[in-house]
């Protein structure tokens, strides 16, 4: 379950409990709770309510309004005023729940699970013939069972083309030996009384087969003619060649296994989507995703993660121990899940709160409780939803930048697109939103990272400039102030990339060329892995050192990414990208890279 952790079902929506799966999983047999994914807050200015936008597997919007005006005429569920349906082609599943004033949305939530499909079973009963016999089988054998098929069908199909390779290739030498004296054959056949005695004379004169005759009398003259020599032949040895690789591979089983296995290859990268489906460890208890309350939920230990693309979760650090020692630790190359590039990791506690710094300067108040709880970071972080749509942010407008936990005691390093760079005293006021910088218009914030004394603060611009200094040469200021000059830019350049590194030793750089010209998205470009060593540190307000060479059509760094764990590269839906595996010189060039990088972390596993 490492690999396979659960159903990943069409309609998405949340698994609640993996006990089911597990048991489905080992004997064949088992159900599960479906949950359909639903968000309180507020459907007017003065109105609170709940909208659905994910249902269980099977569960239609019709059937959902039908139950949930039946519950509130038996008085089964109260509290409701109003529920309309808004699914279009356009926005797709949308419920609109309006929640009557002084009703609790969660305990209305509550009931809606209980009364109506928006949660549901489903069971597993993998029942399947073999040899004609029916069978219940857990996954290992159903997969096996499925190997197996996929072999006798390639097996099947091969001999078939076999067969037909070797009749047209029968008929191919007939043609040729035909084409070598077209008139003679023209003459058999003109002199010859009817059809037998022509087959037969052909037969005779050319040392042809039944079946190669009769093909030469079916033909036209005008197709006959048609033909060249030459044509015949290229068809001859191209048809010689199918037939001496169909027979290896029927007489391999070696060479079937990795046909078998290169097709489905092909049949994923055909179907290959981001998870859809969120699965929680849960006791599947009927009730709200969001528990109504931290004082039902014990204050334990927990990671808040985000990823390279956004993606945002609480882990148990227990569970991806266990995951580890499994065999799951970080290993040397990325493993092929998606969103398993890690940017950020908390730790923290179920009832505390993280900050979540935007692009504006501002900080954002998160509830741990209230984020969707993952088992492993490494396998499931990809049915998450973004950050943003969790805050409720315009991504185009303002993104997270940098997750940090709101009792620490560690300053906040702060990175702008215009190289201004800021330590932050860590005293947060009690508020859901509040500023941590005051930028100058057009600027931004790049990244938002805990910086104590004894780090090293490093900037990466798009003309490829890196730079790193100690810490201690920003001295940590209030919220309202603007910082100090960090990076010395050109005015055409830009930051694409800051960070914290409290391990420089074993640190690593990762950057990737692209030319400015491409469209978004249609070139891989060039990547380059670095020791942060190579790079000597500068002064504060200095322009920095050559961090890549760029190659002809390059003319700009896309992105870029220092650390001390094992970077990893996904694309936009959240593949794993291999990353070249030598270490390159300070200022060499890139290495081209298969996908388009689209952001870059950590290897998602357990910290060391």
């Amino acid at each position: 379950m490492r690999f396979l952790p659960g159903p990943d079902l069409p309609s998405g929506g949340y698994i609640v409990g993996l006990t089911g799966v597990r048991e489905a999983y080992e004997t064949g047999r088992g159900s599960f709770t479906m949950r359909a994914k639903a968000e309180i807050g507020r459907v007017s200015a003065r109105k609170m309510g709940i909208t659905v936008t994910e249902l269980p597997y099977m569960v239609g919007p019709e059937m959902v309004m039908e139950k949930i005006k039946e519950a509130v005429t038996a008085k089964k569920i109260t509290g409701i005023s109003a529920a309309n349906d808004f699914t279009d082609r356009k926005n797709g599943l949308k419920l609109v729940i309006d929640v009557k004033t002084g009703f609790d949305p969660e305990a209305v939530l509550a009931q809606l699970y209980k009364h109506t499909p928006l949660e549901t079973n489903f069971g597993i009963n993998n029942v399947v013939l073999i040899g004609n016999q029916p069978q219940t089988l857990g996954i290992i054998p159903l997969l096996r069972a499925y190997l197996d098929h996929r072999i006798s069908v390639l097996t099947r199909r091969s001999a078939y083309r076999l067969q037909k390779a070797q009749d047209r290739l029968h008929l191919v030498e007939g043609l040729i030996i035909a084409i070598l004296d077209i008139d003679e054959v023209i003459s058999v056949i003109r002199t010859s009384d009817d059809t037998d005695s022509a087959r037969t004379r052909l037969m005779q004169v050319f040392d042809l087969s039944k079946l190669q005759a009769d093909h030469i009398l079916e033909l036209r003259l005008r197709r006959l003619t048609k033909y060249s020599q030459i044509e015949l032949e290229a068809e001859r040895d191209q048809l010689q060649e199918s037939i001496a690789a169909l027979k290896r591979l029927l007489a391999d089983p070696v060479l079937l296994r990795q046909q078998v296995a290169t097709e489905l290859r092909e049949a994923r990268a055909q179907v290959d989507t981001t998870r859809r489906t969120v699965l929680l460890e849960a006791d599947g208890s009927t009730g709200s995703r969001r528990s109504p309350g931290p004082a039902e939920i014990a204050d334990e230990p927990c990671r808040v993660v985000l990823s390279a693309l956004g993606r945002i979760a609480r882990t148990d650090p227990a569970a991806e121990a266990a995951t580890a020692d499994a065999g799951g630790s970080a290993p040397s190359v990325p493993r092929r899940r998606a969103h398993d590039a890690i940017s950020a990791v908390v730790a923290t506690s179920t009832r505390a709160d993280v900050l979540a710094i935007t692009s504006r300067g501002r900080a954002l108040r998160l509830d741990v409780v209230g984020l969707p709880h993952m088992p492993s970071a490494s396998i499931q972080l990809g049915g998450a939803p973004t950050v943003e749509a969790y805050l409720g942010l315009d991504r185009t407008k303002e993104k997270v930048v940098g997750l940090i936990d709101a009792l620490g005691q560690d300053p906040l390093a702060l990175g702008t697109s215009r190289g201004v760079v800021k330590r932050v005293v860590p005293d947060w006021p009690d508020k859901p939103d509040f500023e941590v910088i005051t930028l100058k218009p057009g600027d931004f914030v790049v990244s938002a990272t805990l910086a104590p004394d004894g780090s090293e603060l490093v900037f990466v611009s798009a003309h490829g400039q890196l730079l790193h200094f100690p810490s201690q040469l920003v001295r940590p200021q209030g919220r309202a102030a603007g910082g100090m000059t960090g990076l010395s830019l050109r005015d055409d350049d830009t930051v694409i990339f800051f960070s914290s590194i409290d391990t420089p030793e074993h640190a690593s750089v990762v950057t990737v060329a692209a030319a400015a010209g491409t469209l978004p998205g249609a070139e891989p470009g060039t990547a380059k892995v670095s020791a942060f060593s190579e790079f000597p540190a500068k002064g504060r307000a200095t322009g920095g050192v050559r961090a890549q060479r760029l190659l002809a059509g390059e003319d700009h760094l896309a992105c870029a990414w220092v650390g001390s764990g094992i970077p990893a590269a996904v694309d936009a839906r959240g593949r794993a990208i291999a990353l070249p595996n030598t270490p390159a010189k300070r200022d060499a060039s890139g290495t081209p890279v298969a996908g388009i990088i689209a952001g870059i972390g950590e290897i998602g596993s357990v910290p060391a």
